[in-house]
């Protein structure tokens, strides 16, 4: 579903991603693990069109998407949750998942998928004219995770959507992750948290340094020398 051949990505003189390949297919979770600076948002944002590459090939269900504007990425089918969720604060849960399914205009299928948000998040739906900037951090990533999935897409690119959550909210992100994986949404998921992003994945990536240094499956993960002595420090 989606390829990445050749990917090099620079802040300025700064190279982040180095010549870098990449795959996931239709149906997988893909997960990318690495030490802060290693690349990985830089990578979800390139395959967002919010950065883009010096050099190299992004393609989506075969079709070339490295040039495109990130609207139209989202209206190929690639959704996104970002690090640090990026609700709009001053708008109400409601308004911030309607921006979800801004690219479409099929407004009885928008009414539709609201109602199978608030079925799949019921603490929403009471919250639904609140300031989304008002909730607690577990409840706005559920808002971030709900506006993600107001585009419809096929494709859903998750930045760790754990980070600074309690533990009781860790384990809810994660059932979430879980069931989305389960209704086949492919996705391609940054997580510190590794034993969730090991949890949930067909395939891992690990980099360092804008490098990819392991690319196998979750059984495959402790059992290799890199991990080991670099990632885990065993």
């Amino acid at each position: 579903m989606l390829s990445i051949k050749g990917l090099s990505v620079h802040y300025g003189i700064f190279q982040a991603i180095h010549d870098l390949d990449l795959e996931v297919l239709e149906g997988q979770t893909v997960s990318l693990l690495g030490a802060n600076g290693s690349g990985k948002s830089t990578i979800l944002k390139t395959v967002s069109g919010i950065k883009k590459p010096t050099r190299g090939e992004i393609s989506f269900e075969g079709n070339r998407i490295e040039a495109e504007k990130p609207e139209n990425i989202v209206r190929l089918g690639i959704g996104s949750i970002m690090e640090g969720r990026r609700l709009f604060p001053y708008m109400t849960v409601l308004e911030n998942l309607k921006m979800g399914a801004f690219a479409r205009s099929d407004k009885a299928a928008i009414r539709d998928d609201l109602d199978k948000m608030f079925q799949r998040f019921p603490i929403l739906k009471e919250k639904a004219n609140e300031r989304a900037g008002l909730l607690s951090g577990g409840q706005q990533e559920m808002v971030a995770v709900a506006r993600g999935l107001m585009a419809n897409p096929k494709f859903l690119v998750m930045d760790e959507p754990c980070q600074g959550l309690s533990p009781i909210m860790v384990k809810e992100i994660a059932s979430i992750i879980r069931d989305i994986k389960s209704e086949g949404m492919t996705i391609l998921l940054v997580e510190h948290n590794v034993s969730i992003a090991l949890g949930v994945a067909d395939k891992v990536y690990i980099l360092q340094n804008g490098r990819i240094r392991f690319e196998g499956n979750p059984d495959e993960f402790s059992e290799n020398e890199f991990v080991q002595k670099v990632y885990l420090a065993g």
